[in-house]
């Protein structure tokens, strides 16, 4: 497949920048998930706010995960029947009238927790419908030789993202109010809505003449039939139901262990960001990695040690210390991730081998979120985190062990 370059020098670290539509995408879609950023830290906020508790942020992260669980799999399907570009569009714009509806609600004071969770439920939705013609979209904007660079340098925008918008959220939080967040996050996505209207590249091959529900069961019997993607999908299922919720529970954590403010909560969110900055950089710097499935188990364990020893400080430099090393661990396992399921995808099937890879780290966390906030009503919030992170670790190790194709991948 050939596109147009622009310009040919390149540091071999940005590589996938020279390619224009990649370039346009990539740089709208980090302006918009820095809005996305200030958005959920404000939201976490906003939820302690209304209801002082970790039950209700427990119940809120479910609604606007759960979604994943529910549709990401035919956000596949359908990102497969049509165009990626139209269906972004679509899913984007929806986001974006659904956080003007937040400020507004917002900024009014008539916002109710049964609010906030329906148009987060709706949020979700959208995203969920997202995900996999995100991913399986930009595999259409550069060479094939280029994809391990594109995919490190997604993680490098998204995770700059998540050092500037938390930052920026809790700053805008003091100094314009909660409603601000929301307005921006707004206003953000016309950042990737332009790019989106204005690229153009090659026609897709779509896949038409079966039913959604024959298209579903063909492209999970496609990753069962690979052992190295079937293994991947059961390791990452572990992780996404017993550790992820970790990460709703922060506002938590800021607000009511360490007691450090708005402007804290952002502060840990960026250090995890610079963690996993760094890490895109290290993925997109060394392109090729050799021993893949050590370095997702390896670096997964890793994380769980960082989130366990977060959930039982007391000190704001260890907190902040243990989430650099969760967002660096992170995304050199994920980023390690994608790489794979991509490169063992063909194209027809890949949006929805994406949606299956989506559905297994998106999709269950909600259900985590759901049962650490039950937990949480009985024991201390810690506790509850920490042991579904210990469950995680032994997922982790035990399948390793038992799992040929996982050991062996390279």
């Amino acid at each position: 497949m050939e596109l147009p370059i622009a310009g040919s020098r390149w540091p071999p670290i940005v590589r996938a920048l020279r390619h224009d539509d990649y370039r346009l995408f990539w740089g709208g879609c980090l302006l918009s998930n820095v809005g996305t950023w200030m958005q959920n830290v404000a939201q976490g906020w906003l939820v302690l706010e209304l209801s002082n508790s970790s039950f209700w942020l427990g119940m809120v992260g479910f609604a606007s995960a759960f979604p994943f669980l529910l549709f990401t799999l035919f956000g596949g399907v359908i990102a497969d029947r049509v165009s990626k570009r139209h269906l972004l569009i679509g899913t984007q714009t929806s986001q974006m009238i659904f956080a003007f509806v937040l400020a507004f609600l917002t900024y009014f004071k008539v916002i109710t927790i049964g609010q906030l969770a329906a148009l987060a439920f709706l949020t979700g939705i959208t995203n969920a419908l997202n995900a996999p013609a995100y991913q399986a979209l930009v595999p259409r904007l550069v060479p094939s030789e280029d994809l391990p660079n594109a995919i490190a340098l997604n993680s490098a925008q998204f995770n700059l993202s998540r050092i500037v918008g938390p930052t920026l959220g809790g700053y805008a939080m003091a100094w314009f109010g909660i409603a601000g967040n929301f307005f921006l996050n707004g206003f953000s996505f016309l950042a990737v809505l332009w790019p989106l209207h204005r690229m153009r590249y090659p026609e897709e091959k779509r896949e038409h003449h079966a039913s959604m529900l024959r298209s579903l069961k063909d492209g999970i019997a496609y990753v069962r039939r690979s052992p190295e993607m079937s293994a991947i999908v059961i390791l990452i299922a572990s992780a996404s139901f017993f550790l992820l919720p970790f990460i709703t529970f922060i506002p938590y954590f800021a607000k009511d262990v360490l007691r450090a403010g708005e402007r804290g909560l952002g502060f840990l969110m960026a250090c995890s960001g610079i963690g996993a900055l760094l890490a895109a950089g290290v993925i997109a710097y060394f392109g090729k990695i050799r021993w893949r499935g050590r370095i997702i188990v390896g670096f997964g364990l890793f994380v769980m040690a960082a989130v366990i020893v977060f959930c039982y400080s007391h000190i704001f430099a260890l907190s902040a210390a243990m989430s650099f090393c969760e967002g660096f661990g992170m995304i050199i396992s994920l980023s390690t991730v994608n790489v794979t399921m991509q490169q063992l995808s063909s194209d027809e099937m890949r949006g929805r081998v994406m949606s299956i890879y989506a559905t297994s780290f998106l999709g269950l966390p909600p259900v985590g979120c759901l049962i650490i906030g039950e937990l949480s009503r009985h024991m201390p919030t810690e506790h509850a985190i920490a042991a579904m992170t210990g469950v995680a670790m032994v997922c982790y190790v035990g399948f390793y062990l038992r799992s040929k194709p996982l050991r062996e991948l390279d």
